[in-house]
Protein backbone atom coordinates (compact mmCIF):
# COMPACT_ATOMS: atom_id res chain seq x y z
CA UNK A 1 0.00 0.00 0.00
CA UNK A 2 1.41 3.31 -0.96
CA UNK A 3 2.02 5.98 1.97
CA UNK A 4 3.67 8.62 -0.69
CA UNK A 5 2.32 10.16 -3.71
CA UNK A 6 3.90 12.07 -5.98
CA UNK A 7 1.67 13.88 -8.96
CA UNK A 8 3.80 15.45 -11.57
CA UNK A 9 1.87 18.26 -13.40
CA UNK A 10 3.34 18.19 -16.97
CA UNK A 11 1.60 21.29 -17.67
CA UNK A 12 2.30 23.61 -14.72
CA UNK A 13 6.31 24.47 -16.65
CA UNK A 14 8.78 26.27 -13.69
CA UNK A 15 11.36 26.68 -16.12
CA UNK A 16 14.13 25.87 -18.21
CA UNK A 17 16.44 23.01 -15.93
CA UNK A 18 19.83 25.25 -17.46
CA UNK A 19 22.91 22.52 -17.25
CA UNK A 20 24.99 25.01 -15.66
CA UNK A 21 22.51 23.98 -12.04
CA UNK A 22 24.90 21.18 -12.24
CA UNK A 23 28.13 22.89 -12.26
CA UNK A 24 31.45 22.41 -10.32
CA UNK A 25 33.86 24.25 -8.01
CA UNK A 26 38.09 23.65 -7.82
CA UNK A 27 40.27 25.88 -5.00
CA UNK A 28 43.86 26.03 -4.12
CA UNK A 29 43.31 23.66 -1.34
CA UNK A 30 44.14 20.36 -0.15
CA UNK A 31 44.69 17.75 -3.07
CA UNK A 32 41.64 19.69 -5.25
CA UNK A 33 44.45 20.66 -8.21
CA UNK A 34 47.69 19.17 -7.06
CA UNK A 35 47.26 15.38 -7.43
CA UNK A 36 43.38 16.12 -7.85
CA UNK A 37 42.95 17.73 -11.47
CA UNK A 38 46.95 17.98 -12.12
CA UNK A 39 50.41 16.44 -11.28
CA UNK A 40 53.71 17.02 -12.13
CA UNK A 41 54.33 13.60 -12.46
CA UNK A 42 51.72 12.36 -15.25
CA UNK A 43 52.49 11.04 -17.89
CA UNK A 44 50.20 12.95 -19.89
CA UNK A 45 51.65 15.44 -21.47
CA UNK A 46 49.44 18.61 -20.07
CA UNK A 47 50.09 17.52 -16.49
CA UNK A 48 46.30 16.42 -16.26
CA UNK A 49 45.10 13.18 -14.38
CA UNK A 50 43.91 11.54 -17.28
CA UNK A 51 41.97 9.40 -14.96
CA UNK A 52 40.58 11.96 -13.64
CA UNK A 53 39.38 13.95 -16.45
CA UNK A 54 38.01 10.65 -18.22
CA UNK A 55 35.57 11.01 -15.04
CA UNK A 56 34.95 14.12 -15.74
CA UNK A 57 34.13 14.12 -19.18
CA UNK A 58 31.96 11.53 -18.91
CA UNK A 59 30.03 13.52 -16.30
CA UNK A 60 29.20 16.10 -18.94
CA UNK A 61 30.55 18.61 -16.46
CA UNK A 62 28.61 22.09 -17.58
CA UNK A 63 30.70 24.65 -15.98
CA UNK A 64 33.75 24.99 -13.56
CA UNK A 65 34.58 27.67 -10.95
CA UNK A 66 38.42 28.20 -10.03
CA UNK A 67 40.33 29.58 -8.51
CA UNK A 68 38.52 30.03 -5.14
CA UNK A 69 37.21 30.40 -2.97
CA UNK A 70 39.07 32.55 -0.29
CA UNK A 71 41.76 31.69 -2.43
CA UNK A 72 40.65 34.23 -5.37
CA UNK A 73 40.91 36.80 -3.08
CA UNK A 74 44.55 36.61 -2.08
CA UNK A 75 45.32 35.37 -5.91
CA UNK A 76 47.32 37.33 -8.58
CA UNK A 77 46.75 35.80 -12.40
CA UNK A 78 50.04 36.89 -13.73
CA UNK A 79 51.73 34.82 -10.60
CA UNK A 80 50.25 32.05 -12.79
CA UNK A 81 51.25 32.68 -16.56
CA UNK A 82 54.00 31.77 -18.81
CA UNK A 83 57.11 29.18 -18.61
CA UNK A 84 56.19 26.90 -15.63
CA UNK A 85 59.74 27.54 -14.24
CA UNK A 86 59.79 31.21 -14.24
CA UNK A 87 56.56 31.63 -12.54
CA UNK A 88 56.94 32.79 -8.76
CA UNK A 89 56.02 30.87 -5.91
CA UNK A 90 54.14 32.27 -3.38
CA UNK A 91 51.72 32.26 -0.09
CA UNK A 92 48.39 30.38 -0.02
CA UNK A 93 46.83 33.12 2.94
CA UNK A 94 43.63 30.55 3.36
CA UNK A 95 44.99 26.92 2.79
CA UNK A 96 47.28 24.78 1.74
CA UNK A 97 48.50 22.55 -0.44
CA UNK A 98 48.86 18.51 -0.34
CA UNK A 99 47.55 16.49 2.87
CA UNK A 100 49.97 18.65 4.91
CA UNK A 101 48.48 21.69 3.92
CA UNK A 102 52.04 23.86 3.20
CA UNK A 103 50.43 27.41 2.84
CA UNK A 104 52.31 27.48 -0.65
CA UNK A 105 51.25 28.01 -4.96
CA UNK A 106 53.37 26.58 -6.66
CA UNK A 107 51.72 28.30 -9.59
CA UNK A 108 52.27 25.29 -11.77
CA UNK A 109 48.14 25.40 -12.34
CA UNK A 110 47.26 28.87 -13.78
CA UNK A 111 45.13 30.16 -16.16
CA UNK A 112 46.32 28.55 -19.07
CA UNK A 113 46.45 25.55 -17.94
CA UNK A 114 42.94 25.80 -16.17
CA UNK A 115 41.03 26.64 -19.52
CA UNK A 116 42.88 23.64 -20.86
CA UNK A 117 40.83 21.90 -18.13
CA UNK A 118 37.61 23.24 -19.19
CA UNK A 119 38.08 22.42 -22.60
CA UNK A 120 39.55 18.97 -22.00
CA UNK A 121 36.12 18.48 -20.44
CA UNK A 122 33.74 20.30 -22.32
CA UNK A 123 33.01 22.56 -19.28
CA UNK A 124 32.41 26.37 -19.63
CA UNK A 125 35.21 28.30 -17.14
CA UNK A 126 33.94 30.47 -14.64
CA UNK A 127 36.96 32.75 -12.89
CA UNK A 128 36.37 34.60 -9.97
CA UNK A 129 38.47 37.89 -10.08
CA UNK A 130 40.53 39.25 -6.48
CA UNK A 131 38.81 41.85 -5.01
CA UNK A 132 39.78 41.90 -1.33
CA UNK A 133 43.43 42.25 -2.44
CA UNK A 134 43.35 43.36 -6.17
CA UNK A 135 42.46 46.28 -7.94
CA UNK A 136 40.26 47.02 -11.24
CA UNK A 137 43.12 47.14 -13.37
CA UNK A 138 44.24 43.69 -12.39
CA UNK A 139 40.60 42.53 -13.06
CA UNK A 140 40.39 44.25 -16.47
CA UNK A 141 43.54 42.95 -17.52
CA UNK A 142 43.07 39.30 -16.84
CA UNK A 143 39.60 39.68 -19.13
CA UNK A 144 41.84 41.02 -22.00
CA UNK A 145 44.35 38.34 -21.77
CA UNK A 146 41.65 35.61 -21.94
CA UNK A 147 38.71 37.31 -24.35
CA UNK A 148 40.66 39.85 -26.73
CA UNK A 149 41.53 39.07 -30.08
CA UNK A 150 43.23 42.33 -31.05
CA UNK A 151 46.76 43.47 -31.29
CA UNK A 152 47.84 44.50 -27.41
CA UNK A 153 50.62 43.23 -25.11
CA UNK A 154 48.36 41.14 -23.52
CA UNK A 155 46.30 39.66 -26.39
CA UNK A 156 50.17 38.78 -28.29
CA UNK A 157 51.16 36.96 -24.51
CA UNK A 158 48.39 34.48 -24.53
CA UNK A 159 49.53 33.80 -28.01
CA UNK A 160 53.18 33.37 -26.73
CA UNK A 161 51.94 31.27 -24.29
CA UNK A 162 50.29 28.73 -26.28
CA UNK A 163 46.50 29.97 -27.17
CA UNK A 164 46.73 31.64 -30.06
CA UNK A 165 42.41 31.62 -30.18
CA UNK A 166 40.93 34.09 -27.33
CA UNK A 167 39.28 31.68 -24.83
CA UNK A 168 35.69 33.62 -24.30
CA UNK A 169 35.28 33.32 -20.58
CA UNK A 170 31.93 34.11 -20.17
CA UNK A 171 31.42 33.96 -16.58
CA UNK A 172 33.16 36.28 -14.34
CA UNK A 173 32.63 36.70 -10.24
CA UNK A 174 33.18 40.19 -9.12
CA UNK A 175 34.98 38.25 -5.60
CA UNK A 176 34.21 35.47 -3.39
CA UNK A 177 32.61 36.20 0.15
CA UNK A 178 33.57 39.50 0.56
CA UNK A 179 31.56 39.54 3.67
CA UNK A 180 34.30 37.37 4.83
CA UNK A 181 36.98 36.24 3.61
CA UNK A 182 37.18 38.60 0.67
CA UNK A 183 37.44 41.03 2.99
CA UNK A 184 34.98 41.63 6.12
CA UNK A 185 33.18 43.91 3.88
CA UNK A 186 29.62 45.36 5.01
CA UNK A 187 27.27 45.51 2.06
CA UNK A 188 27.30 49.21 0.97
CA UNK A 189 31.38 49.00 1.05
CA UNK A 190 31.25 45.66 -1.27
CA UNK A 191 28.57 47.50 -3.53
CA UNK A 192 31.01 50.07 -4.34
CA UNK A 193 34.03 48.03 -4.71
CA UNK A 194 31.22 45.67 -6.79
CA UNK A 195 30.44 49.14 -9.21
CA UNK A 196 34.18 49.98 -9.52
CA UNK A 197 35.34 46.68 -10.71
CA UNK A 198 32.12 46.42 -12.91
CA UNK A 199 33.15 49.88 -14.63
CA UNK A 200 36.06 48.22 -15.67
CA UNK A 201 35.70 45.23 -17.14
CA UNK A 202 31.84 45.62 -17.96
CA UNK A 203 32.98 48.24 -20.42
CA UNK A 204 34.77 45.94 -22.04
CA UNK A 205 31.93 44.07 -24.03
CA UNK A 206 31.34 47.17 -26.08
CA UNK A 207 33.87 47.39 -28.55
CA UNK A 208 37.29 44.89 -27.69
CA UNK A 209 34.87 41.45 -27.52
CA UNK A 210 32.53 39.96 -29.52
CA UNK A 211 30.80 37.58 -26.74
CA UNK A 212 28.97 39.62 -23.49
CA UNK A 213 30.09 38.77 -20.37
CA UNK A 214 28.12 37.49 -17.14
CA UNK A 215 29.15 39.34 -13.61
CA UNK A 216 28.44 37.68 -10.74
CA UNK A 217 27.63 39.44 -8.03
CA UNK A 218 28.61 38.39 -4.08
CA UNK A 219 25.67 37.46 -2.17
CA UNK A 220 25.16 36.11 1.88
CA UNK A 221 23.54 33.73 2.96
CA UNK A 222 22.15 37.15 5.64
CA UNK A 223 19.36 38.11 3.59
CA UNK A 224 19.61 41.59 5.27
CA UNK A 225 22.97 41.80 4.09
CA UNK A 226 21.96 40.95 0.87
CA UNK A 227 18.83 43.58 0.53
CA UNK A 228 21.03 46.36 2.18
CA UNK A 229 24.06 45.40 -1.25
CA UNK A 230 21.02 45.20 -3.46
CA UNK A 231 19.68 48.49 -2.74
CA UNK A 232 22.83 50.68 -2.50
CA UNK A 233 23.33 48.60 -5.93
CA UNK A 234 19.92 49.99 -7.35
CA UNK A 235 20.50 53.62 -5.66
CA UNK A 236 19.60 55.10 -8.85
CA UNK A 237 19.64 54.08 -12.33
CA UNK A 238 23.17 51.99 -12.04
CA UNK A 239 22.06 48.81 -12.01
CA UNK A 240 20.20 48.97 -15.68
CA UNK A 241 22.72 50.76 -16.99
CA UNK A 242 25.62 48.46 -16.03
CA UNK A 243 25.69 44.53 -15.64
CA UNK A 244 24.74 42.68 -12.65
CA UNK A 245 23.42 39.23 -14.19
CA UNK A 246 23.72 36.86 -11.14
CA UNK A 247 23.60 37.30 -7.34
CA UNK A 248 25.11 34.15 -5.21
CA UNK A 249 25.16 32.66 -2.13
CA UNK A 250 26.85 29.57 -0.08
CA UNK A 251 25.51 26.74 1.44
CA UNK A 252 27.11 24.16 3.65
CA UNK A 253 25.75 21.74 5.98
CA UNK A 254 26.75 19.07 8.28
CA UNK A 255 29.39 21.04 10.36
CA UNK A 256 28.99 19.60 13.71
CA UNK A 257 28.35 15.67 13.04
CA UNK A 258 31.24 13.22 11.96
CA UNK A 259 30.35 11.18 8.56
CA UNK A 260 31.52 7.96 10.52
CA UNK A 261 29.56 8.52 14.35
CA UNK A 262 26.48 9.84 13.27
CA UNK A 263 23.24 8.14 14.09
CA UNK A 264 20.11 8.66 12.58
CA UNK A 265 18.67 11.36 13.98
CA UNK A 266 21.82 12.85 13.19
CA UNK A 267 21.05 11.77 9.72
CA UNK A 268 17.54 13.70 9.85
CA UNK A 269 19.23 16.86 11.15
CA UNK A 270 21.91 16.92 8.15
CA UNK A 271 19.24 16.24 5.38
CA UNK A 272 16.31 18.99 7.06
CA UNK A 273 20.08 21.14 6.30
CA UNK A 274 20.50 20.75 3.23
CA UNK A 275 16.85 20.87 2.62
CA UNK A 276 17.03 24.60 4.34
CA UNK A 277 18.56 25.69 0.95
CA UNK A 278 15.26 26.01 -0.41
CA UNK A 279 14.31 28.58 2.04
CA UNK A 280 17.44 30.16 1.00
CA UNK A 281 17.05 30.43 -2.27
CA UNK A 282 13.50 31.68 -2.13
CA UNK A 283 14.68 34.34 0.32
CA UNK A 284 17.47 35.69 -2.13
CA UNK A 285 14.96 35.74 -5.07
CA UNK A 286 12.60 37.88 -3.39
CA UNK A 287 15.24 40.62 -2.40
CA UNK A 288 16.28 40.40 -5.86
CA UNK A 289 12.49 40.60 -7.07
CA UNK A 290 12.23 43.50 -4.54
CA UNK A 291 15.46 45.38 -5.33
CA UNK A 292 15.83 44.66 -9.30
CA UNK A 293 13.14 44.38 -10.65
CA UNK A 294 13.79 46.00 -14.07
CA UNK A 295 16.74 43.58 -14.41
CA UNK A 296 16.60 40.19 -14.60
CA UNK A 297 19.45 38.37 -11.70
CA UNK A 298 19.78 35.12 -11.57
CA UNK A 299 20.25 32.95 -8.48
CA UNK A 300 23.65 31.34 -8.60
CA UNK A 301 24.33 29.29 -5.60
CA UNK A 302 28.48 28.75 -6.07
CA UNK A 303 29.54 26.67 -3.62
CA UNK A 304 27.31 24.25 -1.97
CA UNK A 305 27.34 20.30 0.12
CA UNK A 306 28.15 18.40 2.91
CA UNK A 307 30.75 19.56 5.26
CA UNK A 308 31.88 17.31 8.22
CA UNK A 309 33.79 17.42 11.68
CA UNK A 310 35.97 15.19 9.30
CA UNK A 311 36.76 18.23 7.22
CA UNK A 312 40.02 19.62 9.02
CA UNK A 313 41.79 22.29 7.19
CA UNK A 314 44.82 20.35 9.05
CA UNK A 315 44.45 17.68 6.62
CA UNK A 316 42.82 19.52 3.36
CA UNK A 317 39.79 19.45 4.50
CA UNK A 318 39.15 15.94 3.20
CA UNK A 319 36.11 13.75 4.40
CA UNK A 320 34.94 10.24 3.64
CA UNK A 321 32.63 9.97 0.70
CA UNK A 322 29.24 8.48 1.76
CA UNK A 323 25.73 7.07 0.39
CA UNK A 324 23.87 9.88 3.20
CA UNK A 325 26.24 12.74 1.54
CA UNK A 326 25.02 11.60 -2.07
CA UNK A 327 21.65 12.22 -0.34
CA UNK A 328 22.03 15.49 0.02
CA UNK A 329 23.14 15.96 -3.26
CA UNK A 330 19.71 14.62 -4.27
CA UNK A 331 17.77 16.47 -2.18
CA UNK A 332 19.61 20.04 -3.40
CA UNK A 333 19.31 19.40 -7.13
CA UNK A 334 15.46 18.60 -6.42
CA UNK A 335 15.37 22.26 -5.24
CA UNK A 336 17.10 23.61 -7.70
CA UNK A 337 14.59 21.78 -10.15
CA UNK A 338 11.92 23.70 -8.15
CA UNK A 339 13.38 27.21 -8.68
CA UNK A 340 14.44 26.63 -12.20
CA UNK A 341 12.48 29.48 -12.80
CA UNK A 342 15.23 32.09 -10.55
CA UNK A 343 18.56 29.81 -10.82
CA UNK A 344 21.08 29.87 -13.34
CA UNK A 345 24.00 28.59 -12.12
CA UNK A 346 25.65 26.43 -9.12
CA UNK A 347 29.19 24.55 -8.14
CA UNK A 348 29.30 22.02 -5.92
CA UNK A 349 32.04 22.23 -3.63
CA UNK A 350 34.80 20.64 -5.11
CA UNK A 351 35.46 18.87 -7.87
CA UNK A 352 38.14 16.15 -6.61
CA UNK A 353 39.36 14.94 -3.13
CA UNK A 354 38.05 18.12 -1.22
CA UNK A 355 34.74 17.96 1.00
CA UNK A 356 31.57 16.59 -1.01
CA UNK A 357 33.65 15.67 -4.03
CA UNK A 358 32.56 14.01 -7.17
CA UNK A 359 36.16 12.36 -7.42
CA UNK A 360 38.65 11.07 -5.15
CA UNK A 361 42.46 10.03 -6.50
CA UNK A 362 44.29 8.02 -4.10
CA UNK A 363 47.75 6.73 -5.66
CA UNK A 364 47.41 5.99 -9.13
CA UNK A 365 43.89 5.34 -8.87
CA UNK A 366 40.83 7.71 -9.64
CA UNK A 367 37.77 6.76 -8.54
CA UNK A 368 33.69 8.07 -9.07
CA UNK A 369 32.01 8.71 -5.26
CA UNK A 370 28.40 8.28 -4.42
CA UNK A 371 27.66 11.90 -5.17
CA UNK A 372 28.85 11.26 -8.47
CA UNK A 373 26.42 8.79 -9.24
CA UNK A 374 23.82 11.22 -8.21
CA UNK A 375 24.93 13.74 -10.66
CA UNK A 376 24.93 11.21 -13.63
CA UNK A 377 20.90 10.20 -12.51
CA UNK A 378 19.92 13.53 -12.70
CA UNK A 379 21.35 14.44 -15.80
CA UNK A 380 18.52 13.83 -17.97
CA UNK A 381 16.70 16.87 -16.57
CA UNK A 382 19.45 18.95 -18.02
CA UNK A 383 17.73 21.38 -20.49
CA UNK A 384 14.23 19.83 -19.53
CA UNK A 385 11.57 22.08 -18.60
CA UNK A 386 10.99 21.74 -14.68
CA UNK A 387 7.39 20.87 -13.94
CA UNK A 388 5.45 21.41 -11.02
CA UNK A 389 5.21 18.42 -8.52
CA UNK A 390 3.25 17.82 -5.45
CA UNK A 391 4.61 15.17 -3.08
CA UNK A 392 2.28 14.01 -0.40
CA UNK A 393 4.70 12.18 1.81
CA UNK A 394 4.81 11.78 5.86
CA UNK A 395 7.31 12.87 8.00
CA UNK A 396 9.42 13.06 10.69
CA UNK A 397 9.93 15.96 13.82
CA UNK A 398 12.60 16.98 14.12
CA UNK A 399 14.41 17.87 17.90
CA UNK A 400 13.81 21.19 16.73
CA UNK A 401 10.56 21.27 16.13
CA UNK A 402 10.91 20.76 12.57
CA UNK A 403 9.71 18.18 10.19
CA UNK A 404 11.79 16.16 7.63
CA UNK A 405 9.52 15.29 4.86
CA UNK A 406 10.57 11.48 4.11
CA UNK A 407 10.19 11.37 0.50
CA UNK A 408 11.37 14.22 -2.04
CA UNK A 409 10.84 14.56 -5.70
CA UNK A 410 10.97 16.75 -8.89
CA UNK A 411 10.19 16.40 -12.82
CA UNK A 412 10.97 17.36 -15.71
CA UNK A 413 9.78 17.28 -19.59
CA UNK A 414 12.30 17.04 -22.09
CA UNK A 415 11.04 18.42 -25.90
CA UNK A 416 10.18 15.03 -26.99
CA UNK A 417 7.56 14.53 -24.09
CA UNK A 418 9.43 12.33 -22.21
CA UNK A 419 8.91 12.76 -18.80
CA UNK A 420 11.64 12.32 -16.05
CA UNK A 421 11.16 12.09 -12.68
CA UNK A 422 13.83 11.81 -9.66
CA UNK A 423 12.80 10.69 -6.33
CA UNK A 424 14.40 10.23 -2.83
CA UNK A 425 13.81 8.01 -0.21
CA UNK A 426 15.14 10.52 2.77
CA UNK A 427 14.15 7.86 5.35
CA UNK A 428 17.00 6.15 6.29
CA UNK A 429 15.65 3.44 8.75
CA UNK A 430 12.57 2.55 6.43
CA UNK A 431 11.20 1.46 3.07
CA UNK A 432 8.66 3.82 1.67
CA UNK A 433 6.23 2.43 -0.98
CA UNK A 434 5.67 5.33 -3.29
CA UNK A 435 2.39 5.99 -6.00
CA UNK A 436 3.81 8.46 -8.78
CA UNK A 437 1.05 10.07 -10.99
CA UNK A 438 1.73 11.56 -14.38
CA UNK A 439 -0.85 13.62 -15.93
CA UNK A 440 -1.49 12.79 -19.26
CA UNK A 441 0.91 10.07 -19.20
CA UNK A 442 -0.30 6.12 -20.28
CA UNK A 443 2.34 4.75 -18.58
CA UNK A 444 2.93 2.46 -21.84
CA UNK A 445 6.86 2.77 -21.79
CA UNK A 446 8.59 3.14 -18.06
CA UNK A 447 11.95 2.76 -17.80
CA UNK A 448 13.16 3.02 -13.98
CA UNK A 449 16.41 2.91 -12.01
CA UNK A 450 17.95 3.27 -8.50
CA UNK A 451 21.02 4.26 -6.50
CA UNK A 452 22.09 2.45 -2.95
CA UNK A 453 19.98 -0.29 -2.67
CA UNK A 454 20.89 -2.13 0.40
CA UNK A 455 24.18 -0.14 0.91
CA UNK A 456 24.06 1.64 4.50
CA UNK A 457 23.85 5.33 5.00
CA UNK A 458 27.78 5.40 5.92
CA UNK A 459 29.12 3.40 3.36
CA UNK A 460 32.27 4.70 2.88
CA UNK A 461 33.75 4.73 -1.17
CA UNK A 462 37.18 3.43 -1.76
CA UNK A 463 38.60 2.47 -4.73
CA UNK A 464 37.47 -1.17 -4.38
CA UNK A 465 33.98 -0.84 -4.17
CA UNK A 466 33.16 2.17 -5.83
CA UNK A 467 32.00 0.36 -8.54
CA UNK A 468 28.96 -0.96 -6.35
CA UNK A 469 27.28 2.37 -6.28
CA UNK A 470 26.56 2.42 -10.01
CA UNK A 471 22.69 2.34 -10.61
CA UNK A 472 20.89 -0.78 -11.03
CA UNK A 473 17.08 -1.52 -12.53
CA UNK A 474 14.48 -0.38 -10.15
CA UNK A 475 10.98 -3.05 -10.10
CA UNK A 476 8.08 -1.12 -10.47
CA UNK A 477 4.52 -1.75 -11.45
CA UNK A 478 2.03 0.33 -13.69
CA UNK A 479 -1.75 0.33 -13.40
CA UNK A 480 -4.20 0.75 -16.20
CA UNK A 481 -4.25 4.24 -15.60
CA UNK A 482 -0.76 4.75 -16.23
CA UNK A 483 0.37 5.07 -12.17
CA UNK A 484 3.72 4.20 -11.41
CA UNK A 485 4.68 1.95 -7.96
CA UNK A 486 7.60 1.59 -6.45
CA UNK A 487 9.16 0.61 -3.29
CA UNK A 488 12.07 2.45 -2.40
CA UNK A 489 14.72 0.89 0.07
CA UNK A 490 15.54 3.07 3.22
CA UNK A 491 18.31 6.10 1.97
CA UNK A 492 17.76 5.41 -1.93
CA UNK A 493 17.05 7.57 -4.93
CA UNK A 494 15.71 6.67 -8.01
CA UNK A 495 15.24 8.24 -11.69
CA UNK A 496 12.10 7.42 -13.59
CA UNK A 497 11.52 8.22 -17.43
CA UNK A 498 7.79 7.51 -18.74
CA UNK A 499 7.10 8.61 -21.83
Amino acid sequence: MPNAHVTVHTEAGIDRVEPELHGHFAEHLGRCIYDGIYTDDSVEAEGFREDVVDLLDDLEMPVLRWPGGCFADDYQWEDGVGPAEDRPRRRNLFWGQGREMVPEESNRFGTDEFLGFCERIGAEPYLAVNVGSGDPQEATDWVEYCNYDGDTELADRRRANGHEDPYGVRYWGIGNENWGCGGNMGPEQYAGEYRQFATYIGSMDGLMLDDDLELIGCGFSNHEWNRRFMEDMTDGIWLSDMQMDHLTLHHYYGRTMSTLEGDDDDYDDFLAGALALDDHVERIAGTIEATASTRNVGVIVDEWGAWHTEADPETGLEQPGTVLDALSAAVVLDVFNDHADVMTMSNIAQTVNVLQCLVETDGDDAFARPTYRVFDLYAPHKGNEAVTTSVDTPARELDDGDELPLVGASASVADDGEVYVTATNLDTRAAHTVEFTVEDATGENVDASVLFEGQEPDLVVDADNADDFAAEDLDVSVDGDGTVTAELEPATVAGISVY
